[in-house]
């Protein structure tokens, strides 16, 4: 198998490294290869969090080079927009239809980009979801997370038992169950 390079991108706080544990976790059962780099920005006070999932027979680098990733997950459309440029041609781009203000937005010295997902669906395949709002109606707005990753479980080569037991062994106990759930909801939307 190839290598599959995978990049979750979001904003601090949105379990972006939760995420990358999860899929690293997944490809480490699935008996490949796995590297994994985080990269932080001013993640405490909202900043930008980058991960990289890189899996396969043999991974050299975990660095996903720009228009080499196959997924990218974005828990948040300003940051979809950021990082659009390291997907592939026929990449997927995951996106949570929902805005947080960056810094500069929020003291006035910016203005935040109107139509995002429409300008990035011209040139890349987008499979929005509000997943904030969908993790809401499940009760528990924290899981969002999971809802934007099991849309992205659609696009990648294992199965949702095998994405159970990694979810299982990652997440907080008492969380189990409304985790798989969030899961679901993404893994069953078109």
């Amino acid at each position: 198998m190839a290598v599959k390079s995978i990049m979750i991108v979001g904003v601090g706080g949105q379990g972006t490294l939760l995420t990358s544990r999860i899929l690293g976790g997944l490809a480490m059962q699935g008996g490949y290869e796995v590297k994994l780099s985080e990269v932080h920005g001013m993640a405490q006070r909202g900043g930008s969090v980058v991960t990289f999932v890189r899996y396969g027979e043999k991974v050299a680098e975990p660095i996903v080079e720009e228009g080499q990733a196959d997924v990218i997950i974005a828990f948040e459309r300003l940051e979809a927009l950021r990082y659009a440029h390291f997907l592939k041609k026929d990449g997927a781009l995951i996106v949570n239809d929902w805005r947080i203000d960056p810094m500069p937005v929020v003291i006035g010295t910016a203005q935040y980009p109107e139509h995002i997902l429409e300008d990035l669906a011209k040139e890349h395949k987008v499979y929005k979801v509000d997943a904030t709002e969908e993790a809401r109606k499940l009760g528990n707005p924290r899981v969002f997370n999971m809802i934007v990753l099991g849309i992205a479980a659609q696009h990648m080569d294992f199965s949702k038992e095998e994405w159970y037991q990694v979810i299982e062994h990652t997440v907080p106990p008492k969380t189990i169950e409304i985790n798989k759930k969030a899961f679901d909801i993404g893994y069953t939307l078109k």
